[in-house]
């Protein structure tokens, strides 16, 4: 089949590589120069995600710690935005988030596979870490993690629990003074360099023969009884009026668009279930080497993850919640300083002195979030779109198990997950 994935981004590259070797030819539209300069280019923390690194859950956003959250939320008078929190919220309870992450579980295995997969075939070397240690303020934060700690047994995530003096012991970045309730060590889940993982794979298939066509915008969307056709744009750059389109069409299109895809599902930014975040990163020069962590360390209630890239260290996190009229323009000057406050405050509490953070470099950008907290994979009510987004902030990995999905569905097998799991993921759920 000739099949068009739209996106460049992790989600779209990793569905094309599974679309490639199911056989399919495949042309990816990206609307930037080269891949991965989207989301994809801010991701640097857990490569899959545990229970204690998912957006949703006990421990995040939690009302009656505001403060605490690594969250800001700046909603105004938007009940569409206000609401989508409040659904999401609901997951704080134990029960609700043990069930949804059990619908999550087959695909986060599915991703390790996958990567494992394309590892091995291809050598690849993305700056793999192995090792995250999640680390507590206080004793609530350590119980109000318990329901996550528990998952991680139910589901088999290697795991300790470790007091002050033995995180201190693990990872003497982390100071002593002031003291902190403890922490958890996942001591074989990793962290990795997506935009790196991106381009080795966008290369591969630019060597076996897949189609990329750069700096094209997708202006419409035509799903047809035999054939599905992308509109595009004139390129930037080129002497087309933009009211000028070239119609490409194929066999199948895979929405991987990101925070893009509501909009070319639906022709809306947003939709009451999905909904963009804007998230930041911290890329700064490591000040002392011997104060650098040699693992990952996760502040777990303010999702802020602290990972050194050689000489780097990267610091996400520190989501912004906006009304969405608001949602895709860049931050006022005020909101994007309290945003570096935040991991620039993490870094200084749990790995002081590592980082030169007054020379870092700034990077924001947005996240499709879904209001339960779990990807948007599968087929649509046109049996020639599918998707494959709205994988979080947390675990870039999740797109590759998504992209093998994705992949299976066009081409008529039955994917390698439960059944209840690929209903929780379609977009008909909503």
């Amino acid at each position: 089949m000739d099949v068009i994935v739209i996106g460049g981004g992790i989600a779209g590259i990793a569905t094309a590589y599974q679309l490639h070797s199911a056989g399919h030819r495949v042309c990816v539209i990206e609307r930037h120069a080269t891949v991965a300069q989207g989301a994809t280019y801010g991701q640097g923390g857990a490569l899959l995600p545990s229970p204690l690194d998912v957006w949703f859950g006990p421990t995040f956003m939690a009302s009656s710690r505001a403060k605490q959250s690594g969250m800001l939320v700046k909603t105004g008078f938007d009940g569409a935005a206000r609401e989508f929190l409040k659904q999401l919220g609901r997951l704080r309870k134990p029960e609700a988030f043990a069930a949804q992450y059990a619908l999550l579980q087959p695909l986060v295995a599915l991703s390790r596979r996958c990567i494992a997969e394309i590892e091995t075939k291809h050598e690849l070397e993305f700056e793999q870490r192995v090792g995250l240690l999640h680390v507590f303020r206080n004793a609530r934060e350590l119980e109000d993690a318990q329901p996550a700690i528990d998952l991680l047994r139910d589901v088999g995530v290697p795991h300790r629990v470790l007091t002050p003096e033995e995180c201190v012991a693990f990872e003497p970045s982390v100071p002593d003074d002031p003291a902190f309730a403890g922490g958890v060590l996942l001591s074989a889940e990793r962290t990795a360099n997506c935009p790196h993982f991106t381009k080795q794979l966008k290369q591969l298939l630019e060597d076996s023969g897949v189609q990329f066509r750069m700096n094209r915008d997708v202006a419409a969307v035509r799903l047809e009884e035999r054939r599905a056709v992308v509109e595009l744009s004139g390129a930037k750059g080129s002497v087309k009026r933009p009211s000028e389109v070239e119609l490409i069409s194929a066999d199948a299109i895979v929405v991987a668009a990101g925070a893009d895809t509501p909009a070319l599902l639906s022709g809306f930014r947003s939709t009451p279930s999905l909904y963009p975040v804007r998230v930041h990163t911290l890329t700064a020069p490591v000040a002392y080497d011997e104060r650098a962590p040699h693992t990952t360390v996760v502040d777990s209630v303010k999702r802020i993850t602290m990972t050194r890239v050689h000489q780097r260290l990267r610091v996400g996190g520190a989501g912004v919640f906006q009304s969405l009229s608001k949602a895709d323009k860049p931050l006022d000057a005020a909101l994007a300083r309290r945003a570096h406050d935040v991991l620039g405050q993490g870094t200084h509490d749990w790995i002081p002195g590592a980082a030169r953070v007054s020379a870092a470099r700034a990077w924001d950008g947005l996240r499709l979030l879904s209001v339960d907290g779990l990807p948007v994979v599968g087929t649509t009510q046109h049996p020639r779109l599918f998707v494959n987004a709205a994988h979080g902030p947390a675990g870039w990995g999740l797109a590759c198990g998504s992209a093998k999905v994705v992949a299976d569905l066009v081409s008529g097998v039955t994917p390698d997950i439960p059944a209840d799991t690929l209903a929780a993921l379609n977009i008909e759920r909503f």
